[in-house]
């Protein structure tokens, strides 16, 4: 939850309500149809109140106290409530609808026993709470409700999909077949960032689909179940020729190559209501989604690579968005990197057009600067254009739109003084486009009409006053400009200054005898003076007098504005666009070791070297000194990595930061790297860490179990597989056997470059093994690697090294680590002494008890793990060629040849092999 909000119970606002009142209300909530998911909000004017089961949710979940709870009404018909002001509320709507997704809002409005309700939001359809949610924040993603029709068949799975975006008023359609794991399902939701899934009631009984909904709670998904007579494609294309923008005859064409996907898509038509507002009328488009168009990442990989942000993230740079988010605009940028992390691309021609655009930032300091400078000063243009279309007649977003309008000459100028190398692209990505929508019956249309009909001079100077004070007070407060004062306008007190609780300590003696300290938050202590508490009443009253006064006009010119919106429409595209490109550019440059371009080549051809990179996120981190690595991915060498070496020794830093390099590389960003090269991966898929689901009733292993079966099942030879510590969960023999076997289908069988980091020092055998076995892939290539670390032979010391080199590690550490977390003296003595026992054990090995002796002072001999490696290698080769043998068609005496035979060349082949030697 974003803010920690504990009031005492005697300073929230007192419901106050007669007998009779009370009872009227009670008799009115009792009606209510019970719904879990549901928690309702009931309006008192200055504040609001929930009641029941609801009321001791909030209680607990954001006032951490039962003792805000009151009693309304008395005996067995009372119930519980709890009042809760204006801001708490909008602290409550964004944790229920923007970060926890399982439960929906319902809004109240009326008195006594006389209620309705007004809004109602879900995790995927935020719209009628859009203005409480984002009146001091940015909507940085866009919410999604996709609806799923999965027919299960001939023992396979067929997925009919249909999503909404409401926001951007979009629908699409796709359909294809799928695993038992649905892995295609959980690749669309997490590139198209779902949060609310509609299915049939009767798939939640059946057994097959029970995969499905552990997909939905992987990804965060609230799941919506509907009848399933709500799925029918039944006048489809008669509803659709109602909201869609153009004529029919495409839509009818694209509905054409669709079965199941149609049947999602009237039940998602029918719960959004999108026939019910005739403000949807000609304003949607619709397409198909093509699953092939982006790399594909499951959830598993967005965690394991920090792709999105964390609730508990300690800072910004913790995960990929924050990092890369130095985007300017109000929200339009941020959206856009959002999705872009969520859809990187495997065109390699469009990957460079984007590197391009990036390096031409990077090259030219005075273009970078120019534009970040005019971006700081647009509006979210994208959310005013979708307000606009709603036809509430409000002047404040035409009165943004104009503002950010009057910005663009300046950015048109600013890029038509490039003159590098990318000139040309420039030109045709931006300066063309920018031409076209700002001629006279584009963009200059509608600032003229804007200045005819409204004076927005008054307006602009009052604004002006506000920004020069803003300077003044970080200049009197020595706070850096926006990067730590920040300048608000809320709801509730209109203009004010945040800045965070660390600043606030530095400044606290002139906060109390200068200023006014309004409201102190997690997120920052917001205060103002009296001279911006004059200029925004100021502000607020000129935009009444506006308001009031021009009443008539008002609907208008709001009318006249929303019919340019297939003008900013496309100007917010070409503007965040910009933005983002710009941010990456910004990172590349800022970084205290710049980033550089990486080369990219087509998924069939090239391999993936990362010569001297770093994990972006942890490089970013205050006093961290990171070491590089070099990965080489390369064919038929080293396409399959095993990595072995310490705990704590950055083996799982190490691979994370291989996948998050080419995840840069494909959205088109300079990477940590002195030079980099990107084989296009079309899907990256990680195992990485280990941690319970109980809620789910699944423990670690089974978890791990899962997400490989979800590699082996959707992996092919263009995808990048990450794998950490595989086979921990279950006993040493099993986990080794499971290793080795998924090593050896992925080798074999998937051949896609891999990096498999792992505590089994037997599995570097693999290495070695001999490609001209039957099922064996020559080309492929396996290398050993290891991460370094240093003992010191007098006082045993362990020193991690952070270094990959390459062939195997010699030993374990794991006494050592356990010496790091100060484990007793005494504790760590019988580990070691337990550990030469059982090493001594099972290097036990005799035909009979003449022998023992002898063998056992063979096996002292000391090989390197190289040597170890090849003799297992060759040995795992003679015990496939015997398990080859048709045993069941030969007599004994054939038989017994056969094995002479084999037995022959492997005494033979051991004299090449120290290990191996010490077997005969």
């Amino acid at each position: 939850m974003e803010d920690d909000y504990s009031p005492e119970p005697n300073k929230l606002p007192e419901l106050k309500l007669d007998a009779r009142q009370a009872q009227g209300f009670i008799s009115f909530f009792k009606t209510l149809p019970r719904d879990p998911r549901a928690v309702r909000f009931f309006d008192r004017r200055d504040y609001y109140t929930v009641h029941g089961d609801n009321a001791a949710f909030i209680a607990r979940t954001y006032y951490h106290t039962t003792t805000a709870l009151r009693q309304l009404g008395s005996g067995p018909d009372g119930i519980s409530s709890v009042s809760v002001s204006k801001t708490m509320f909008e602290t409550i709507a964004r944790d229920l609808l923007l970060e926890r997704t399982d439960h929906t809002l319902e809004f109240y409005e009326g008195s006594g026993s006389n209620w309705r309700l007004t809004k109602t939001g879900t995790p995927g359809n935020i719209g009628s709470f859009e203005d409480v949610l984002f009146a001091n924040n940015d909507m940085q993603d866009t919410p999604v409700t996709i609806s799923l029709f999965p027919v299960f068949r001939e023992n396979q799975y067929t997925v009919g999909l249909s999503f909404v975006d409401i926001t951007k008023q979009k629908l699409g359609l796709a359909e294809f077949l799928d695993d038992s794991q649905f892995t295609n399902v959980e690749a669309v939701m997490v590139a198209l960032g779902c949060k609310e899934c509609l299915l049939p009631m009767e798939s939640g009984k059946s057994v097959e689909f029970k995969a499905l909904h552990g997909v939905l709670t992987k990804c965060n998904v609230l799941l919506t179940e509907r009848k399933k007579s709500e799925f029918k494609s039944r006048d489809l294309v008669q509803d659709l020729s109602r909201v869609i923008r153009g004529s029919t005859e495409p839509v009818r064409d694209l509905l054409s190559d669709f079965e199941y996907a149609l049947c999602a898509l009237g039940a998602l038509i029918s719960y959004a209501e999108l026939l019910a507002d005739d403000g949807n009328y000609g304003r949607y488009t619709i397409e198909k989604y093509n699953l092939d168009s982006y790399m594909r990442l499951d959830s598993a990989a967005m965690r394991a690579l920090n792709v999105l942000e964390n609730k508990t993230d300690l800072n910004k740079n913790f995960s990929l968005f924050g990092l890369m988010n130095r985007t300017c605009t109000a929200g339009m940028g941020k959206r856009l990197l959002n999705r872009w992390l969520k859809q990187p691309l495997l065109d390699v021609d469009e990957i460079n057009w984007r590197l391009d655009l990036v390096q031409a930032f990077v090259e030219d300091a005075e273009l970078r600067q120019g534009l970040r400078l005019h971006l700081k000063r647009i509006s979210d243009i994208e959310r005013l254009t979708h307000n606009l279309k709603k036809k509430t007649a409000n002047l404040q977003p035409v009165i943004k739109l104009y503002q950010s309008s009057i910005r663009l000459p300046h950015i048109k100028d600013v890029l038509e003084h490039y003159e590098g190398q990318f000139a040309a692209l420039v030109r045709k990505k931006y300066l063309d486009p920018l031409e076209h929508w700002m001629d006279e019956d584009g963009l200059n249309k509608f600032i003229a009409l804007v200045e005819v009909a409204i004076d927005l001079n008054q307006l602009e100077n009052v604004e002006q006053q506000i920004q020069n004070l803003h300077k003044q007070t970080a200049n009197d407060l020595d706070l850096s400009l926006d990067k730590t004062l920040k300048l608000e306008k809320g709801t509730q007190f209109g203009h004010v200054f945040r800045i965070t609780k660390k600043e606030e300590q530095k400044v606290r003696k002139k906060l109390s005898t200068h200023y006014i300290v309004l409201e102190t938050r997690k997120d920052g202590v917001k205060f103002t003076n009296s001279k911006l508490k004059k200029l925004g009443d100021q502000y607020q009253k000129v935009l009444s007098e506006y308001i009031s006064c021009q009443k008539v006009i008002v609907a208008q010119v709001v009318d006249a504005t929303a019919s340019f919106s297939e003008v900013f429409e496309t100007l917010s595209v070409i503007l965040s666009e910009l933005d983002v490109l710009l941010s990456f550019a910004d990172l590349a440059t800022s970084c205290p070791i710049p980033y550089v371009r990486p080369d990219i080549t087509p998924s069939d051809k090239g391999d993936i070297i990362l010569e001297g990179s770093r994990h972006p996120c942890v490089e970013a981190q205050d006093g961290v000194n990171f070491i590089p690595n070099d990965c080489t991915l390369v064919r038929g060498k080293s396409w399959f990595q095993i990595i072995t070496g310490p705990n704590m020794g950055g083996k799982s830093t190490f691979i994370r930061q291989v996948g998050v390099n080419v995840l840069m590389a494909q959205v088109g960003c300079f990477v940590p790297c002195d030079r980099a090269s990107v084989s296009v991966r079309d899907c990256i898929f990680a195992r990485v860490g280990a941690g319970d689901c109980q809620l789910r009733g699944v423990s670690t292993f089974m978890q791990e179990m899962l997400e490989t079966a979800s590699i082996l099942k959707g992996a092919s030879e263009k995808s990048l597989i990450i794998i950490d510590e595989l086979g921990r969960g279950t006993s040493t023999y099993d986990g080794f056997g499971l290793a080795w076997a998924i090593c050896e289908h992925l080798v074999q069988v998937t051949r896609a470059p891999s990096l498999f980091a792992t505590h089994f020092h037997e599995l570097t055998a693999l290495a070695h093994v001999d490609g001209h076995e039957p099922h064996s892939s020559p080309n492929l290539g396996v290398a050993n690697y290891h991460v370094g670390a240093h003992i010191d032979p007098e006082s045993h010391k362990l020193t991690m090294l952070y270094k990959v080199e390459p062939g195997a590690c010699d030993q374990s550490f794991g006494i050592h680590v356990a010496e790091f977390a100060n484990f007793p003296e005494a504790v760590v003595t019988l580990a070691r002494s337990k550990a030469e026992e059982l090493e001594d054990f099972s290097e036990t090995f005799s035909i009979n008890n003449d022998l023992k002796e002898e063998a056992g002072s063979k096996r002292k001999r000391v090989c390197s793990p190289d040597d170890i490696a090849r003799g297992a290698g060759r040995a795992h080769k003679f015990l496939q060629q015997f398990s080859a043998l048709p045993l069941d068609q030969m007599d004994l005496n054939q038989a017994m040849e056969q094995v002479k035979k084999l037995r022959s060349e492997l005494e033979k082949d051991a004299a090449g092999y120290p290990w191996l030697q010490q077997f005969f």
